[in-house]
């Protein structure tokens, strides 16, 4: 099988896949629509391509909080990447590492910190954290990912409760009995989302200060306003995300609401996205509307189910040609010359 596309590698992973993993990877709340949403939105962004300007060299190196990496596109968290791949998050971790990008480890991971971290020493990785009820437990991991050298946190900020991913209630997805969720082994039993603690506020961001001096990335945001209490609270980064439209559906997709965010932060702290990107122009509208960088959820696992690290180093690369090739033929011979030029919205 050619695999030219990330659609390429979605539909292996729909074919080879069982059907209880394909779902629960594939699942977004309710009717779907922010899920599907979140795709359409890019196809209504345009062009406005500029010719005859030296794209002989082309440069499409950024940095995110200082760190270099190799091009703009990221591995967002997602959980339970064993069952994608047996070896699960250390594939990831080797992965970002070979391609020289970054990889947000999930607190749902499959394999521990530890193990994640052994796997691809030297490589740049934040930690997604979701706060439990258990405080003890979340301040432990904290500790634990800036101890193996992890250099962001990124506090998911949209799950107070889990949303209703119709698929997964009816196929009563839980995970395998050989499988375990790694990092709370011990802390309590496993895997019940009621776990999550609903009264995480914005004050909490300032108890998490209080445990790390790693920089903190909020994830979720899709208002303006929320854009500037995080600001407010010192956050160094957003993630403007709505889940992967797993979470609340009908929500906005997270490329339109980039924009908004993008405006009310006014370049005061740095802003990413996720959520829809399935090509290299994907990436190049995200920047030209403001992203620092974009994370990919569910092409990494696909990329997982193909095959393990080096599948998900395909993606990458694909995602990295197209994106270098958008780029050129937009007329822009590095990142710094992105900007909201490039773009306009669709008048269909």
């Amino acid at each position: 099988m050619s695999m030219v596309c990330l659609s390429d590698f979605e539909a292996y992973a729909k074919k080879y896949l069982p059907k209880i993993v394909w779902d629960y990877f594939a699942a977004g709340a309710d009717d779907c629509t922010t899920r599907d949403e979140n795709i359409l939105a890019y196809k209504r962004i345009r062009f406005r391509p500029r010719m005859l300007r030296d794209v002989s060299v082309m440069d499409i190196r950024t940095k995110i909080l200082g760190s270099e990496i190799s091009f703009p596109v990221g591995i967002a968290p997602t959980g339970f990447h064993q069952l994608a791949w047996p070896d699960g998050e250390k594939s990831t971790a080797r992965a970002a590492r070979a391609m020289d990008t970054c990889y947000i480890a999930s607190t749902y991971s499959t394999c521990t910190l530890e193990e994640i971290s052994a796997a691809a020493p030297g490589g740049l990785r934040w930690f997604q954290l979701y706060i439990h009820r258990n405080r003890a437990a979340s301040q432990h991991l904290v500790r634990r990912a800036e101890a193996l050298g992890f250099q962001g946190l990124v506090l998911t900020a949209d799950l107070p409760y889990t949303g209703k991913r119709r698929d997964d209630v009816r196929n009563g997805f839980r995970l395998p009995p050989h499988m375990k969720v790694k990092n709370l082994e011990g802390a309590f039993e496993v895997c019940k989302m009621s776990l999550l603690d609903p009264s995480v506020t914005w004050n909490d961001i300032y108890w998490l200060r209080s445990l790390t001096r790693l920089p903190i990335i909020i994830k979720g945001i899709l208002t303006r306003e929320d854009a500037e209490l995080a600001v407010k609270h010192g956050v160094q980064g957003i993630i403007v995300s709505n889940h992967g439209g797993r979470q609340l559906d009908e929500g906005p997709a997270t490329i339109d609401a980039l924009v908004e965010v993008v405006e009310a932060v006014r370049g005061r702290v740095e802003v990413y996205v996720d959520g829809g990107i399935r090509k290299g122009s994907d990436v190049l509208k995200a920047l030209a509307l403001g992203a620092k960088c974009v994370f990919i959820g569910r092409p990494a696992l696909w990329g997982l189910a193909y095959k393990g690290e080096e599948g998900l180093q395909d993606v990458l690369r694909i995602l990295q040609d197209e994106f270098r090739l958008s780029m050129a033929l937009a007329g822009c011979a590095s990142v710094s010359e992105i900007g909201q030029h490039l773009v306009q919205f669709s008048k269909l």
